[in-house]
């Protein structure tokens, strides 16, 4: 018989900036949104129209984080072009135009990027949002979009762990520092510096890399929706591989596609990546997330055939007090 595990039991979270501090919390679940805030089911592209004035209504609502993706091309075999715009150019628009939400991307591609400019970027988010950047960073899952930059798509692995690295350097001062991707003296320095010190890091998936590299590193993770009792399996044996490199507690981020019905007793029924399903049975699924230790969920309406502002308002009318 299949049983959900309880969480292993660590002390809090680390104290790294305001975004991060407000999003996660030990042993409980926050909610947060993904970009682009509508239902573009029928083709990968969205219109992107009230992009801006939803996000707004998200953040007076009280959805702890918004979410980017980093989609550079609309490959056809992927089928999603994501919020379309740039998501560093766009995180600079939404720094500009909210106040509180958390500001997440999940997750930059690293070996698609030079890491100075990914380090640039991030940093240069985080002290315009006054602390609210949420970095998630991946190796990549798309193979077409490498040939396009002329890069390999085998190696992935290896850039994504060295331009990882590569950017936690950046956030110290005038770093002395060489990998593959530069040689650094204490001749110079980046600037800005993250508003607290460092860039919260979330390592998305496996990203090429070995379990216990993935528990040791990072600032949390981003992993995928599971079955609760497959879910809880993985995230004990992740915070078991912490707990014996001798790290501090870290936050688990799951995704999840939604299609809220008005029955708010209506059964789930599985559509990509999530569910279809009423108000009642998403507050016990998510209630058994916060159980097994899911930190933050982000939800996405792109299947949504209800109202987008309707179904924000009745997520946050009767969803977010249970996650508050």
């Amino acid at each position: 018989m299949n049983t959900v595990l309880k969480p292993v039991e660590q002390p809090g979270f680390e104290n790294i900036n305001p975004g991060y501090n407000s999003t996660f919390q030990l042993n409980k679940l926050s909610l947060g949104i993904i970009a682009p805030l509508e239902n573009y089911s029928t083709g990968p592209v969205p219109t992107m129209n009230h992009h801006l004035e939803r996000v707004q209504l998200a953040e007076e609502l009280g959805f702890t984080a918004v979410w980017l993706r980093d989609v550079p091309f609309n490959v056809s075999t992927f089928g999603d072009a994501g919020q379309v715009f740039d998501p560093f150019v766009y995180l600079g628009l939404l720094a500009a135009s909210t106040k509180r939400i958390a500001l997440g991307v999940a997750s930059i591609v690293l070996p698609l990027r030079h890491p100075a400019h990914v380090a640039k970027a991030a940093a240069s988010v985080d002290v315009l949002s006054g602390g609210r950047l949420l970095l998630g960073v991946a190796s990549g899952d798309r193979p077409e979009e490498y040939p396009a930059l002329n890069l390999p798509f085998e190696d992935r692995g290896t850039r994504f762990r060295e331009s990882f690295e590569y950017i936690k350097h950046m956030s110290e001062n005038s770093p002395t520092f060489e990998n593959m991707h530069g040689n650094l003296d204490s001749a110079m320095d980046m600037l800005p510096k993250p508003a607290a010190g460092k860039i919260p890091m979330l390592i998305t998936g496996g990203s090429q890399q070995a379990p216990d590299w993935i528990a040791a590193n990072g600032e949390g993770w981003i992993t995928y929706p599971r079955s609760v009792t497959a879910q809880s399996r993985i995230l004990n044996d992740w915070r078991e591989r912490i707990k014996s490199a001798g790290g501090a507690a870290k936050p688990a981020v799951q995704s999840l596609y939604i299609d809220l019905l008005d029955d708010p007793d209506a059964i789930p029924q599985p559509i990509h990546l999530g569910f279809r399903l009423g108000m009642n049975h998403l507050r016990d699924y998510l209630k058994s997330l916060e159980n097994i230790g899911i930190n933050h969920v982000a939800l996405n309406l792109r299947f949504n055939q209800a109202d987008i502002e309707e179904t924000l308002k009745r997520l946050s009318d009767e969803l977010l007090p249970d996650f508050s």
